[in-house]
């Protein structure tokens, strides 16, 4: 990562915050919305957004770490509200659920 791409990362982590679904719904509405899969890493997804990096979007968009939150997807959320991370990369809202990680006893 270039020192530029470090400073980018480090403001983008600065500026992802933890959001409900009721927050996120009317930017679904508008369908600016992009999931981010659990096991990706969404400041390094907001990262290849903004510098359209479009050789690594299109290979996530291929793969499913990255896509267009479909209808299915916002009515799951809705039910289970479950914990969401989200960056804003214009016109995008990028939107990540968290891994639940076991609990250790």
């Amino acid at each position: 990562m270039s020192e530029d791409s470090s400073t980018l990362y480090a403001k983008l982590l600065g500026e992802t915050a933890s959001i409900t679904w009721q927050e996120l719904q009317p930017f679904f509405a508008r369908g600016a919305l992009l999931r981010v899969a659990s096991e990706a890493d969404l400041i390094e997804a907001a990262l290849a957004v903004t510098q359209d990096d479009r050789d690594t979007v299109a290979k996530w968009l291929a793969n499913g770490q990255l896509a267009k939150l479909d209808e299915s997807q916002a009515r799951d959320w809705l039910t289970r509200d479950p914990q969401l991370w989200a960056v804003v990369v214009a016109p995008w809202v990028l939107v990540q659920e968290r891994a639940v990680r076991p609990s250790r006893h």
